[in-house]
């Protein structure tokens, strides 16, 4: 009897960019490989690959009752139609109404990917303290189910986790990279350049790279600075074309819009950054740590993960443009440091983010041996 995968997360574009090695490792394994989520223009890409695609109708930003209620059936429909021998949920409402809904089904593995816990997380005020409230009662009920197994990317979280429900945990550092499309190139130590690479959100540090971009030019104002990312619209957190249009006639960065071949922007750079609010374990800095590039990342779970403090890059405070700009300085000054920072985070990225080592993992929690 053929065993079944399904994979659902909210929009294809994030399933092929975080996700897609675990799908065709299943493919070469002889699992029937199902995936829902919403689609933009991607369905034919993922059906020329094998995998049997199932369209969700599922907002990543809206809370309309109906939606979500629409939503939520939609996950029990296709649950109950493939009857998976693994159902693996990735991204917020995925595990959470796939978590409820499959707990009324007879399911033999379910498995919840948590790579940071979201917007909702971060935003202060009584409203999201109320919302956050409501969102771990439903994780507490949508994790507790027979046969789960959560995979969480950073102590924090699974913390968090543990405080919510006594379900099984696996720390897995991140979605991993393709060492073989990331190769170490020396710097080019006359030009530098700093790149940050996300998608513009403002809990990303967009903003706070911006001034930190103006404060370390006024110094040095031969360093290039360069953005390279899109809006998300579907994200309460995203800057507006309008921040775009104002970020590109500051002139401090320079903004070039999503990059199919980061690899090469980042080995076209000599520093990375990413001064985040919070996250679960970013790609990017694992990107970073595979081209071989020092990091200036934030001290909060997630970034603080991802490297290894003054071995592969440095930490500056949250939402703190002065700090982050006194961290990129020091870099951009000392060579030897910053040159150093790279080749250990080439070092770490072979140790800890190697794709076959993060999908061999997986597979393992799949199968039950973990």
């Amino acid at each position: 009897m053929i065993k079944k995968i399904l994979f659902v997360v909210n929009v294809d574009w994030f399933f092929i960019s975080h996700r897609l090695p675990l799908a065709l490792e299943a493919l070469k394994k002889g699992y029937e490989v199902h995936i829902s989520c919403a689609i933009t223009d991607k369905k034919k890409y993922l059906e020329s690959l094998g995998l049997k695609v199932h369209p969700l109708e599922i907002s990543r930003s809206g809370i309309g009752i109906t939606g979500e209620i629409k939503a939520f059936l939609e996950i029990y429909k296709v649950l109950k139609e493939i009857s998976p021998n693994v159902a693996h949920f990735v991204t917020i409402k995925p595990i959470l109404y796939g978590g409820i809904v499959s707990r009324f089904l007879s399911i033999n593995k379910k498995v919840f990917s948590i790579s940071g816990l979201g917007f909702i997380f971060i935003k202060q005020g009584f409203e999201a303290s109320v919302v956050r409230y409501i969102i771990k009662t439903m994780y507490s009920f949508a994790l507790g189910g027979k046969n789960s197994h959560v995979i969480v990317q950073n102590p924090d979280d699974n913390a968090l986790v543990k405080s919510i429900s006594n379900v099984k945990t696996t720390l897995i550092r991140g979605s991993g990279v393709d060492l073989s499309q990331y190769s170490y190139i020396e710097e080019n130590n006359e030009n530098i350049k700093v790149s940050m690479a996300c998608r513009l959100l403002k809990d990303k540090g967009v903003f706070e790279y911006i001034e930190a971009a103006e404060i370390v030019k006024q110094k040095l104002p031969n360093v290039e600075f360069e953005l390279y990312g899109d809006v998300d619209i579907d994200n309460p957190a995203s800057l507006t074309n309008e921040d775009i249009k104002m970020i590109k006639k500051s002139g401090f960065v320079n903004v070039y819009g999503f990059s199919s071949n980061i690899a090469s922007a980042f080995s076209d750079s000599n520093i990375v950054v990413l001064p985040s609010y919070r996250e679960g374990l970013p790609k990017v800095l694992i990107e970073a740590a595979a081209c071989g590039r020092a990091v200036v990342t934030t001290d909060v779970p997630g970034c603080s993960d991802a490297i290894v403090p003054d071995i592969t890059g440095l930490l500056c405070k949250v939402k703190n443009s002065e700090s982050l700009a006194q961290m990129i300085e020091k870099l951009i000054i000392d060579e030897n440091l910053r040159n150093s920072m790279g080749k250990a985070g080439r070092k770490l990225a072979g140790k800890e983010f190697d794709i076959k080592k993060v999908v061999e993992k997986h597979f393992e929690i799949y199968e039950g041996k973990i």
